[in-house]
């Protein structure tokens, strides 16, 4: 099976360099708007001439993909997106953060249903090997009943923080959210960005925002982003500190970017580390790989698909209305338009 890349960037790298390890399919196909970029990338990948493109719509025309790799800014997503399903492509996934506000949440939403098109969200870390480990002891019950769940990124919310809430709903057998109650600070990263180049990467959002959730099934979480996040290890990059912890009747279990612990009553306290960018390249792949399986089989739904993602997108969502009304939010919710103005004016923006 074929893959078509849309987006030529740094992350489009990371995604193709993992075909050295995906079993299911293989690039057949490049687009990006800047040829320089895209020649770049067809050169290091081997993508030969006839199939680069600076047209997104001729790609799909003339290549068919089976798979649509959408690797762009946020800010193109509803625009790619439909193109992907007006195309009539079997399987199309989409970088993190699908969205921005509500608006394009809704357009997002109402697209997944009435599209044929299957949508995936790249929240890779899903796929991490020791996630997948400390989730199976979860879900054999070897911490007993889970109570807690807590995760956290030291960059931002939107950022970031899409990939632990993954986590954390994941770990929670993806019960829905019920109510949502937040805070944010910080609009430095809220600032408007103007003279950007066409699909170079924003991604507007409070530069600090906490958030206490609650499922349907009773369990509560937490979830930090920004500065106010643990610090785990010694790394200086703000990117460096993801993780989620679930606590249970029995014990609990923690994954990091670097390590990992969990404690059961059958095994007691287990602890050791990992490479992050070693596993994090074939965790790539077994999203790519998963995504082809849903291509080939509807039937074999792919973990991170859109409409699971979009329920952990409301999560955001409602932290931004909780923190502008100072109550809880109760979900599903329908966000309202303007959030992001509205955040810069109750932060005090300047911009």
């Amino acid at each position: 099976m074929r893959l078509a890349h849309l987006g030529c960037g740094p992350r489009a790298r990371a995604h193709a360099r993992a075909f050295e390890f995906v079993k299911k399919g293989t690039i057949g196909a490049i687009c990006d708007f800047n040829e320089e970029r895209l020649n770049a990338f067809g050169d290091e990948f081997g993508i030969a001439a006839g199939h680069r493109y600076t047209d997104y719509q001729q790609m799909l025309v003339k290549e068919k993909p089976e798979v649509l790799d959408i690797v762009t800014a946020p800010t193109l997503r509803v625009e790619l997106m439909r193109a992907a399903s007006e195309a009539g492509v079997p399987v199309a996934i989409v970088e993190k953060p699908v969205a921005i506000q509500g608006e394009d949440y809704r357009e997002i939403k109402a697209l997944n249903e009435t599209t044929a098109t299957r949508f995936v969200v790249n929240t890779q870390l899903h796929f991490h090997r020791q996630n997948l480990a400390l989730k199976r002891a979860v879900a054999e019950g070897r911490i007993g009943e889970v109570r807690f769940l807590e995760a956290s990124a030291r960059s931002t919310i939107l950022d970031q923080g899409v990939h632990v809430l993954e986590l954390a709903t994941t770990y929670n057998d993806h019960a829905s959210p019920v109510r949502v109650f937040g805070q944010v600070s910080g609009a430095d990263n809220l600032a408007p960005r103007t003279g950007l180049p066409r699909g170079v990467g924003y991604q507007p959002s409070p530069d600090i925002a906490e958030a206490a959730v609650t499922f349907a099934n009773g369990v509560q979480a937490l979830l930090l982003s920004g500065h106010i996040a643990p610090v785990v290890g010694e790394h200086t990059s703000i990117y460096a500190h993801k993780r989620i912890a679930a606590y249970g009747t029995r014990g609990f279990v923690h994954w990091t970017m670097h390590g990992w612990e969990r404690f059961t009553a059958q095994d007691g306290y287990q602890s050791g580390t990992h490479d992050y960018a070693y596993e994090d390249i074939r965790a790539q792949a077994a999203l790519l790989d998963a995504a082809f399986d849903w291509a080939a089989d509807p039937g074999k739904l792919h973990p991170t698909r859109l409409a699971l993602n979009l329920e952990q997108f409301s999560i955001i969502l409602a932290t931004y209305v909780s923190a502008l009304t100072s109550s809880a939010v109760d979900l599903p919710f329908d966000p309202p338009d303007g959030l992001l103005d509205a955040l810069r004016q109750h932060l005090g923006s300047t911009v």
